[in-house]
């Protein structure tokens, strides 16, 4: 054998070539495009990547001349985070204990001695309802319990029936929304079962002063509470809801008021109950409104309890006696058109994996009764003798009882002109035994014409709350009332606010439904209609209020033809009280189906007239240099003409709970939490702060002292934490007592929720914190919440009076200071701005998506209130919310990271200018908040990238090594065997002949 021919392993067979490739060429293949998909995915979705792990570090540099300027434009009072939790929770505490309504108290039976020996029933005592869930829930494992909050206040309580109750909690959930998956949503009420009680009922006696019964109905985001109980109560009768008692319950107050002498329901709920039976129940002694107190609430609980505080809290909606009787009944929940499927483009990581649209349905909702909302409706109905007011209602909006008793005397009146106030000075009087804090109420009624403009027969005109009088002593409050606010809204006719001629009464009550004793109704005469329209419109406003919304109106006809709604009517409740949608009325017509229609980023830029902006031109201007300045000074202009598409997108794309940092223009990254009762945080747990109460607690307060305590207290922990921004607060209002999301609104009154929106926000605003006003507009629902948004229909009157006045009081109202550098020597100098924050909603405005509505977010939010800050859209993962839709509209920021959303144009003069001006209002926001501590005009910045980066280039060149000395290696080889194969393959020499001798 030749011994060439011989492998040098050892004779084995060699692998051939064309098999050694087949396996190592796809290995080096794969890891090349794994490295280069990987790559690719971290640079896109690199917002998201850096919000789980790490953005890097901005180090911002002032210059030499700078260095002694004085950069601290807002200053902390607390010195540490531990300090301000502590200062937080002792404000918590307060808030609740002049937030809890005494809805009932027969007999003096509260307070209770401070020493009384109590026994707790019902399911929430040992598991209750400190807030709500999702975006709005805060951390409760360190709250103080109900039990606590008793113990604390010194009552004992009996245990054996407390462990009871704590053991079923434990091992039956009771219903919760899942924010996420709706349909995974439960309505368990979850009440322990009266015969469970029997086995402990030997402790009643000894514990037997008196029965603390707790009710509790939690809420979430993502669902409403259910209408139906029928599948999650056994004992569930036809029609029964979730915000009436069921038997467990009914059987657990009867238990308490047939072995208590004294019984007290505590209801545990961010939402009205059906409390009629019990308010009617004479062995029911007491009842308060406890809301959802947050981390130290039930400590006011106790002392309420215990009498060391009075209890001074207003009920913030009517309480019903029949939810559905309601006109809001028929009209709440899941309607769809018939008509329509709607697609929509879908993000680029959705064509990656699935088809390039999603289609779905079309969902609705009318808001047929109108203007009558809550009280407005009940007094109005009663008023025209359509309800028996008595049967119809158990507690009134403003409503609350103290364990004291106050006289009311009007000291003085002064009436302006239609341009001016009506103020009315009211001394509060002491004239029981122990002190006390009163709510002055001040209403108005405008006359009414049958067939004319809707009106409701008293509307809350202003509020004030005293101070704590002790007993026998006075004092004086002031009352204003803006004549030109008592104007209604006429969109059939002037389309204009209209002050109509005729006597306007107001009048000092001490709900919406009580006229205070021994006060008498002021008439205020109007000679001749006012219109606030042209050059005469109201003096609030800056331009001219008109309508903008014919198309969300056009749903409604007083003759019902054409598949449209025939709206509510005070001049016919019986014959318009609002029906569920027919058939008919679930057909689309042609401007339905065309709001449902994709976003047409073509037909846009072609339509648009204007130039390509300038982009990436150099500039030594940076983002503090403009601190201060007026948003229309050229130096604006300068500095946007200095960034590029990509320095801009990057930032609008990547929006959630931040805006993202330009080094080019030393921009810092800015932090914006959630939520509504404190700051918490889906990604990062250490934004976590304390547990406020519910909005609907801090708004039975009714005192807007507490409200602005309550911001600036956000914005110390803001300034502890390095946050600048806040989603909240939030002022949709309680619409329908269903709304799931009721625990995070303030209210079914505009003006109370106006005022304590504004009054939070201004607190956190001294601190330079911006407020996200939230959820911009008609967003009373969570069904069907997206689902393509549900198109919400009402007449203009209803939109601009109910629905978008909370937010309109709150973006007038609030201001922020700032401080700023003026010049080279570092004069500091102060100016104001308003509002600097707003969320647009995940519904629509008519078939329009509210964030992509120029009518409400750019001609009335921007033109008529004069907001200059910038809006952000909510959560964005849904096909139908198109950003670049949302510019044009005027919501500048996309709350979620790429590539779960993208423009779909970048590059037309229509697209580069929407993204200009986006960019403008996030910038001009950012550099008048607290985001500028520490930066002096001049300041540069240097970018050190956060540790996952460095580990993806470390990761990425290695195994660029790997596949080049790989491939090397493959090379080689194949060259090695291909030498080997030939020499084989080659003729061999012949042998030698040997030598003859």
């Amino acid at each position: 054998m030749n011994a060439r021919a011989k492998n040098a392993d050892g004779g084995r067979t060699p692998m051939s070539n064309k098999k050694f490739l087949w396996i190592w060429v796809p290995v080096l293949a794969t890891v090349t495009v794994l490295v280069v998909v990987a790559n690719v995915a971290l640079n896109v979705a690199g917002g998201w990547v850096a919000s789980q792990l790490g953005s890097g570090t901005y180090t911002f540099t002032n210059s030499e001349e700078s260095s002694g300027w004085d950069t601290e434009y807002y200053t902390a009072e607390h010195d540490s985070q531990e300090s301000v939790d502590e200062a937080a929770k002792v404000l918590v505490e307060e808030i609740a204990a002049g937030g809890i309504v005494l809805a009932k108290n027969e007999a003096g039976a509260l307070p209770l001695a401070a020493d009384a020996r109590v026994t707790m029933l019902g399911r929430a005592s040992a598991d209750p309802v400190f807030g709500g869930s999702g975006s709005g829930s805060v951390d409760t494992n360190s709250a103080v319990t109900v039990r606590g909050g008793l113990e604390n206040a010194g009552l004992t309580v009996n245990d054996q029936v407390y462990a009871t109750i704590e053991a079923f909690a434990a091992e039956n959930p009771r219903g919760h929304i899942e924010m996420d998956n709706p349909d995974a949503s439960s309505y368990t009420i979850g009440e322990l079962p009266v015969g469970d009680y029997e086995a402990q009922s030997g402790t009643f006696a000894e514990f037997g002063d008196a029965a603390i019964v707790t009710i509790g109905r939690p809420g979430g985001e993502g669902g409403d509470l259910t209408r139906d109980m029928t599948g999650w109560d056994d004992n569930a009768e036809p029609g029964q809801h979730q915000l009436e008692l069921n038997q467990d319950e009914k059987d657990l107050v009867a238990l308490a008021t047939a072995s208590f002498d004294t019984v007290v329901v505590v209801v545990n709920a961010s939402t009205t109950l059906e409390l009629g039976e019990l308010q009617a129940d004479p062995d029911v002694d007491a009842i308060l409104l406890a809301g959802s107190p947050g981390a130290t609430g039930f400590n006011a609980l106790g002392t309420i309890l215990t009498g060391e505080v009075n209890p001074s809290g207003r009920t913030t909606d009517v309480w019903a006696a029949d939810f559905t009787a309601d006109p809001t009944f028929a009209n709440f929940g899941s309607f769809f058109y018939s008509n329509i499927e709607a697609s929509y483009p879908v993000s680029a990581v959705e064509k990656a994996t699935s088809n390039a649209t999603v289609t779905s349905n079309a969902p609705f909702v009318d808001y047929t009764e109108g203007i009558y909302v809550g009280y407005r409706y009940y007094e109005t109905a009663a008023a025209e003798g359509f309800v028996d007011y008595d049967d119809a209602v158990v507690y009134p909006f403003g409503y609350g009882l103290s364990y004291t008793d106050f006289a009311w005397a009007v000291t003085g009146t002064e009436a302006g002109d239609v341009d001016g106030t009506v103020a009315v000075t009211v001394e509060v009087t002491n004239t029981g035994a122990v002190a006390g804090r009163d709510v002055v109420e001040l209403y108005y009624t405008a006359p009414y014409t049958p067939g004319g403009i809707e009106k409701s027969e008293v509307v809350l005109g202003d509020f004030a709350k005293t101070g704590v009088i002790e007993p026998g002593a006075s004092e004086t409050v002031t009352l204003e009332l803006a004549v030109e606010d008592m104007a209604s809204y006429d969109h059939l006719g002037e389309q204009a606010y209209v002050l109509e001629a005729g006597d306007y009464t107001i009048s000092l009550r001490t709900d919406s439904h009580t006229v205070a004793a021994g006060t008498e109704p002021i008439t205020y005469p109007v000679a001749s209609d006012v219109v606030y329209s042209g050059d005469n419109h109201r003096a609030t406003d800056l331009a001219e209020v008109t309508n903008r919304f014919d198309d969300v109106s056009a749903r409604f006809s007083a003759d019902g033809g054409a598949g449209t709604v025939v709206p509510m009517s005070r001049a016919d409740f019986a014959g318009t009280f609002p029906q569920a949608p027919t058939a008919e009325q679930s057909v689309a017509d042609a401007a339905t189906q065309e709001g449902f229609a994709a976003w047409d980023y073509d037909a846009e830029a072609a339509a648009f007239d204007g130039e390509m902006p300038t982009t990436g031109e150099r500039s030594d201007l940076t983002l503090v240099d403009l601190r201060g300045l007026p948003k229309d000074d050229p130096q604006w202009d300068e500095l946007l003409d200095s960034l590029t598409v990509g320095d801009m997108t990057d930032m609008l794309l990547n929006g959630a709970y931040q805006t993202a940092a330009i080094a080019s223009i030393a921009k810092p990254q800015t932090v914006e939490p959630d939520g509504p009762a404190g700051f918490s945080s889906f990604i990062n747990s250490s934004i976590n702060g304390v547990a406020y109460p519910s909005e609907v607690l801090i708004a039975q307060t009714w005192d807007v002292d507490l409200g602005t305590a309550m911001g600036t207290m956000i914005g110390e922990e803001a300034l502890q934490k390095g946050l600048n921004g806040w989603y909240a607060p939030a002022v949709n209002l309680h619409r329908s007592p269903f709304g799931g999301r009721n625990f995070e609104y303030y209210s079914e009154d505009p003006l109370l929720s106006g005022r304590m929106a504004a009054a939070v926000s201004n607190g956190a605003a001294s601190k330079g914190v911006y407020t996200m006003l939230k959820h911009f507009a008609l967003n009373e629902q969570e069904t069907n919440r997206v689902d393509n948004g549900p198109a919400t229909w009402a007449t203009e009157q209803t939109i601009r009076e109910i629905y978008l006045k909370p937010f309109e009081l709150a973006i007038k109202d609030v201001s922020l200071d700032v401080r700023y550098i003026a010049d080279d020597e570092g004069t500091i100098e102060e100016t104001t701005v308003g509002a600097l924050g707003i969320m647009s909603s995940f519904n629509r405005i008519g078939a329009t998506w509210t964030g992509g509505s120029r009518p409400l977010m750019t001609d009335v939010l921007r033109g008529e209130w004069g907001f200059e800050g910038f809006a952000i859209t909510d959560f964005n993962l849904y096909p139908y919310m198109n950003p670049n839709e949302g510019l044009d509209g005027g919501t500048d920021l996309t709350l979620t990271f790429q590539p779960s959303k993208s423009f779909g144009d970048t590059t037309s003069a229509k697209a580069v200018t929407d993204i200009r001006n986006a960019t403008h209002n996030i910038l001009f926001t950012v550099a008048n908040s607290n985001a500028m501590n520490g930066l002096a005009p001049g300041a540069t910045v240097t970018y050190t990238p956060p540790t996952w980066v460095y580990v993806q280039i470390g990761v990425s060149v290695l195994l660029g090594l790997l596949v080049l000395v790989g491939a090397f290696l493959m090379v080689r080889r194949v060259r090695r065997h291909r030498s080997a194969a030939e020499e084989v393959a080659a003729p061999a020499s012949e042998p030698a002949v040997p030598a003859a001798r």
